[in-house]
């Protein structure tokens, strides 16, 4: 679980919709939430990067975080977002559909992940929480933005 704890277990979550599923990442790895902005298309790089933007002077990669995480496309709307995400060194933006709210999640509350949830690969997964009624997925942003791994040219 790459999620900080607190002093009483609880791990503070941004929770985010895809489709009709819910998702989370850890409050710590989010720097800002971004309405739709134009995206720069880039020659040459993998289809689930959308693009590039610039935030205040500094240009950043955009991920569809749908193509990425290998769901069905969906146009964009007046609630998609642009989450800025930062894992270790690298600063990127991650497409989804809308942001819901920020919650805290008791440590025991979260199991980890089967080989797929929802359609997405375990791998890309950090575990799934429980709270009252409803499941999130939790991500895991070291994979689905490369720091998993040796980072190759293609």
């Amino acid at each position: 679980m790459s999620e900080k704890t607190y002093a009483d277990g609880e791990v503070q979550l941004v929770v985010f919709k895809l489709g009709r599923e819910e998702y989370g990442i850890g409050i710590l790895q989010v720097q800002e939430i971004k309405r739709m902005t134009d995206i720069t298309r880039v020659p040459h790089t993998p289809q689930y990067i959308k693009g590039v933007i610039n935030l205040r002077g500094s240009v950043l990669p955009v991920l569809d975080l749908r193509k990425r995480l290998n769901l069905p496309a969906q146009d964009d709307c007046d609630a998609t977002r642009i989450i800025i995400v930062k894992v270790e060194d690298i600063t990127v933006g991650m497409i989804v559909d809308s942001v819901s709210e920020v919650t805290a999640l008791n440590q025991d509350h979260i199991e980890l992940p089967s080989t797929v949830v929802g359609g997405v690969a375990a791998n890309y997964l950090s575990g799934v929480g429980k709270q009252d009624d409803r499941l999130l997925i939790l991500l895991n942003l070291n994979e689905i933005i490369g720091t998993g791994q040796d980072n190759k040219a293609s």
